[in-house]
């Protein structure tokens, strides 16, 4: 079955515009998904429209309404929505373009391929592209989805666009509500060392096929072992917290461990040659929020 699109509309850089259409990057695969069922009739349980004062309702009869206080309610006919449509929502219209780390990733949202809607698109659909790949910049536009604008960052990828909506500065928290209580102190230089050596040996390239949902896995084999009538196993323990007195023999057993072998519960024979002092790594300046 073919992929639908998400949004469908155009793609408009100054003078030059061609239809696009928007496709959602990413799939929900295989994931587990449960049913609500009585626990007598195991009959799934169907969620009906009810009015406190009516009972059961036809949910075609219903209005949209906003909530300006409490249980009082400002009617909206769909006419009147439509009303105010904003150009975004038929128009991707470029209106910046900026270095890609000046987008600080907290906004980063969705994915979602952008590509030609029709042959006749493909002429300035491939010119936006190309010029694109040239400047090495992130454009930026707006689209309208799901009732709301949102802010669109777009760049070139294989023979096609690549866009992310990104989110909006107010649903951003900022990070000093909870940072702030976390005192501001170095660690131990030596320790440091440590961990930053246990870094490089566990450094690699990214590899999306090697990380698995080992959850989605467990669930999968404990449905089928429920089939079959079995119960189940308990078999995760939690881990014990790392105590502060511990730390630096931790970090040293960690320092002879195997990248990706499990932590090994048996004291080490082998002493450890002592790190060098070392200075704490510099902290990199916090990235400048988009505007």
């Amino acid at each position: 079955m073919a992929a639908r699109p998400s949004w469908q509309g155009h793609l408009r850089l100054s003078l030059v515009t061609c239809p696009v259409a928007m496709y959602t990057a990413t799939s929900p695969g295989g994931e587990v998904r449960f049913n609500l069922l009585h626990p007598k009739t195991h009959n799934r349980i169907k969620m009906i429209a009810t009015d406190p004062d009516l009972g059961p309702v036809n949910r075609s009869d219903l209005v949209k309404g906003y909530e300006y206080e409490k249980d009082h309610y400002v009617i909206l006919t769909p006419e009147e929505i439509e009303s105010v449509r904003l150009e975004s929502t038929r128009t991707i219209d470029i209106e910046r373009f900026v270095d890609a780390a000046d987008i600080d990733r907290l906004y980063w949202d969705n994915p979602y391929f952008l590509v030609p809607d029709g042959k006749l698109a493909l002429d300035a659909y491939t010119v936006i592209r190309d010029a694109m790949a040239g400047a090495g910049k992130i454009a930026l536009g707006r689209v309208v989805m799901h009732t709301r604008e949102r802010l669109l960052a777009i760049e070139p990828r294989d023979n096609g666009l690549i866009c992310y909506t990104l989110r909006s500065h107010d649903e951003v928290r900022d990070s000093a509500e909870l940072f702030d209580d976390i005192p501001d102190r170095k660690a131990d230089p030596q320790m440091v060392a440590i961990a930053e050596k246990i870094i490089e040996q566990q450094e690699g390239p990214f590899d999306p096929s090697q990380f698995k949902d080992r959850y989605e896995d467990a669930l999968r084999a404990l449905i089928k072992q429920k089939e079959k009538g079995g119960k189940a196993k308990v078999t995760v323990e939690e881990p014990d917290n790392t105590n502060v007195v511990d730390l630096m023999e931790a970090l040293r057993k960690s320092l002879g461990q195997k990248p990706g072998a499990a932590p090994s519960t048996a004291r080490s024979t082998a002493k450890p040659k002592k790190a060098a002092a070392k200075a704490p790594t510099k902290r990199a300046a916090p990235r400048k929020k988009a505007s």
